[in-house]
């Protein structure tokens, strides 16, 4: 309640004698913010390409541990370690392998010679917020995978014998028996981890703090950087109802378009 009514005030840390109502003032600071684009557009590009790296890459590893091998709960353990790992880790890891002058990437890149100069991952306007993504996307893979994974040892066995007795094909055993069975926790991990994708802010500050330039910047971080970083808690709040209010309305589409009520039905 209280970030609602400093959307509509005057609330800077560094200016203490004039916080006060100031109608909407932040919200057209915010949307005429020349930057404002660009971040639109990042949080676009970041919300698509990681969560649909993670499920793509979740939905394979998922396949790959459905059927039972020799140390398979080994390689779970491994596999799944991204989701136990805390994000302030995982981006000073990725910071040191993607730093420019001693980061293990760039060497190897060179050593193979598949690159002949030194890639600026973190520092350059049109790699950093690809090369969050990368990061971003490799701590998602095993929600996806374990959400996936138990789905799928979830469905019957004896369904799949009997569309084999009846003649269907890998392919045809896959759609229709297993995409049927789990389409309805595919579409719940897609909605839930894309309203977390959406939020995330913590790797974009720690590892570029939403530059060069604002180029690796989203909404959530842009958002926190108002609040912490110019210590401008009216703007914040403002982005922060502007944010709440994008969610309820893509969570409202994503249901009508994808029929989620329906999506268990067989």
């Amino acid at each position: 309640m209280s970030s609602i009514l400093y959307a509509f005030q005057s609330y800077k840390l560094t200016a203490p004698n004039d916080i006060g109502f100031n109608g909407i003032e932040n919200f057209k600071a915010v949307l005429t913010d020349n930057n404002f684009p660009l971040i639109m557009k990042n949080t676009l590009i970041w919300v698509v390409l990681t969560v649909g790296a993670q499920f793509i890459l979740g939905f394979i590893l998922s396949l790959s541990l459905s059927r039972p091998f020799p140390l398979r709960n080994v390689y779970q353990a491994v596999v799944f370690l991204p989701w136990a790992v805390s994000s302030f880790v995982i981006g000073l890891t990725f910071r040191w392998l993607f730093n420019t002058e001693y980061g293990p990437v760039n060497d190897i890149l060179l050593k193979l010679g598949i690159i002949h100069d030194k890639i600026y991952f973190l520092s350059d306007p049109k790699m950093a917020l690809y090369s969050v993504i990368i990061a971003m996307a490799w701590t998602g893979i095993p929600f996806f995978a374990i959400m996936l994974l138990a789905a799928m040892q979830s469905i019957p066995h004896e369904i799949y014998e009997a569309a084999e007795m009846d003649g269907a094909g890998i392919i045809s055993r896959f759609w229709n028996v297993t995409f049927s069975y789990i389409k309805q926790t595919i579409l719940i991990t897609l909605l839930l981890r894309t309203i977390w994708v959406f939020s995330s802010a913590e790797l974009i500050y720690i590892m570029t703090t939403g530059g060069p330039a604002n180029s690796s910047n989203t909404l959530a971080s842009y958002m926190f950087m108002k609040a912490f970083a110019s210590l401008d808690y009216g703007q914040a709040a403002a982005i922060g109802l502007f944010f709440m209010v994008l969610l309820l309305l893509f969570t409202f589409v994503f249901l009508r378009l994808t029929k989620f009520e329906k999506a268990g039905n067989l």
